[in-house]
């Protein structure tokens, strides 16, 4: 797992998830009526990042306990500590990891993600660093599929390698989100097919996107992107104190690493 995360930047662990696991996160979700982006239920919010990927469903670990299971499931947590790094450091001060951002995510036909970061420029939140024995990847992401994700299917496309390049890719196009098009034609990417309960682990300094599907239905995902503790969280939710209530002790330290210490009005000065 390491040789091939630090060559190729992903890991593809199937069977991640057991059918009972992956039909309780479904069921879960069938209870969440349908909502437009921008609207609530309860401490979820729907979401797009644009007009044809899909709908997000922001801060899914509120939505039961099957995905609050998710935010340090054994098939993945060990592995992505060790990528994301620290331990032993002032990183870990506050706890081994945070959740910047969780969503499920609904694709349709007709609907896909176009080709996004990569090695190339570089930024801090996407960096892949290996240093003195240790990795320090700024954010890890855990893709879960939870229905089979096939030919037609829009699956996820990465391009194997490429946290490491030091240069744009030629076929790149940084408008190409916004028109709406998908990740195929791109040399050197491939689709990546998914039974439900797979997941893909990858640093999203990965260049990655979706294929547009074609088939009809929808495709399922969960996507939990996972950094060191002292982060802050992407779009500026925050958990709910009845999440906070129910979670574990372990839970609770990834989902909220620190507590901001609330100002006293009535403290003097000396």
């Amino acid at each position: 797992d390491v040789y091939l995360f630090d060559l190729r930047g992903y890991l593809h662990i199937e069977r991640a998830l057991t059918a009972g696991e992956v039909a309780d996160l479904n069921a879960c979700l069938d209870t969440i009526p349908p909502l437009k982006p921008g609207e609530w239920y309860g401490h979820i919010q729907a979401h797009a990042y644009g007009q044809t990927d899909g709908l997000n469903l922001q801060q899914i670990y509120e939505a039961g306990a099957p995905f609050e299971r998710l935010i340090d499931h054994p098939s993945w947590f060990e592995r992505v500590k060790l990528f994301v790094g620290g331990e032993g450091t002032f990183d870990y001060h506050h706890g081994p990891l945070f959740i910047d951002e969780n969503f499920a995510n609904f694709r349709g036909p007709g609907e896909a993600i176009g080709i996004h970061s990569g090695g190339f420029p570089p930024i801090h939140r996407n960096q892949f660093r290996y240093h003195n024995g240790r990795f320090m990847c700024g954010q890890i992401n855990i893709l879960i599929a939870l229905t089979d994700i096939g030919r037609g299917d829009g699956g996820t496309v990465l391009i194997p390698g490429s946290h490491k390049s030091n240069f744009k890719h030629p076929h790149y196009d940084l408008h190409r989100m916004a028109k709406g098009s998908s990740a195929e034609g791109i040399e050197g990417a491939i689709e990546v097919h998914m039974k439900a309960g797979d997941a893909l682990l990858f640093v999203d300094g990965l260049s990655h996107g979706s294929a547009r599907r074609e088939n009809s239905g929808i495709r399922r995902i969960a996507v939990y992107r996972y950094g060191p503790s002292w982060g802050n969280f992407r779009f500026g939710y925050e958990p709910s104190p009845g999440l906070l209530e129910r979670l574990t002790p372990e839970r609770r330290k990834v989902v909220q690493p620190l507590r901001l210490i609330p100002r006293e009005p009535n403290l003097k000065r000396e």
